[in-house]
């Protein structure tokens, strides 16, 4: 597999712009930290690092203060209590979020806008905020990898189909859009692996709902075949190459009683090649394969069951 993988890490504003919404954040300091980098996909509560205790604090991920950490802060002496603040935001945490819309005291406010830490609140309590920053976050930071192959959902078999340029792949996609399924992307696929056992596939932002045929030229699907054409992601279920005819050779598999995987970030996914040459209607054995492989997830494999019957009858002519 070819392709290029990217790095995670967001910004703070980035995380605010995409999630503030979902996460009903209200950003009330530290402004001008928008800029800060979150650098790891959990959630930490601050805890220990209020009692001073610094030696495993996860400073590189988002910072949460629940009831129990602004209660503990309240005990303190005045003093204390911005000494132990201070010495928080020295680590440079990206921000602090805190929970059930609990008002930051204004010490905590003027530190923030002196360190340039944003700070937030929000209505969830500690351990439903946690939760939803969490999957938030596992989706941010999901290793990524972008790969030149066209993408589509088959009657949800989504099928990654791969080969060299000029193969013919957005005309196949072209074909399967036809039959009524839906374009995930097209030429370029950006792949991402959930929580290291599966991947899914999407388009980038610009060349959504756009797909390029030769001769054509670009055309927007879901213009031309209505909304029901276009999905914005989906799972990777097969993997299909298309390979010239004469490159296959007599190594093409005739029966399929061998399968074949594709490993994309570590993860292996069906895959299967199909030769190409004039006159195939590679749509239409696409089709076929992505329902084959259908078939197979719920555990009906077509080779299996002919060869099996195949052995019986060789059997039962033996015992003849």
């Amino acid at each position: 597999m070819t392709g290029k993988k990217q790095a995670r890490a967001i910004t703070v504003g980035q995380f605010y712009a995409k999630h503030a919404a979902s996460l009903q954040l209200k950003l009330i300091g530290g402004a001008h930290g928008m800029n800060r980098h979150i650098l790891e996909g959990s959630v930490n509560r601050v805890g220990l690092a209020l009692t001073g205790f610094f030696k495993y604090y996860a400073y590189r991920r988002v910072q949460l203060v629940g009831k129990s950490e602004g209660s503990y802060l309240g005990s303190l002496p005045m003093a204390r209590r911005r000494e132990r603040i201070q010495r928080l935001f020295e680590h440079k945490l990206p921000c602090l979020i805190y929970t059930r819309n609990i008002k930051p005291p204004t010490y905590v406010l003027e530190e923030a806008e002196r360190y340039g830490v944003p700070i937030f609140t929000s209505p969830f309590k500690s351990t439903a905020l946690v939760n939803r920053i969490t999957i938030v976050l596992e989706e941010e930071f999901a290793p990524t990898v972008t790969v030149h192959g066209s993408m589509v959902d088959i009657q949800g078999v989504g099928v990654l189909i791969v080969g060299k340029s000029g193969i013919g792949k957005s005309e196949c996609v072209l074909g399967l859009i036809e039959r009524g399924y839906s374009l995930v992307s097209d030429d370029v696929t950006k792949i991402r692996c959930l929580e290291g056992r599966e991947l899914t596939g999407t388009s980038n932002d610009l060349t959504r709902h756009y797909i390029e045929v030769r001769g054509i030229g670009i055309l927007n699907v879901a213009n031309i075949f209505g909304a029901s054409s276009i999905r914005y992601q989906k799972r990777i279920d097969l993997v299909v190459t298309l390979k010239e005819w004469s490159e296959v050779g007599e190594d093409i598999d005739r029966l399929g009683l061998d399968q074949h995987y594709y490993e994309i970030l570590q993860i292996s996914i069906p895959h299967v090649t199909i030769p190409v040459r004039i006159g195939r209607d590679l749509a239409g054995l696409i089709e076929v394969a992505a329902m084959d492989q259908k078939l197979k997830s719920i555990g009906h494999h077509s080779a299996f069951e002919f060869n099996e019957r195949l052995l019986n009858k060789l059997q039962q002519q033996k015992e003849r």
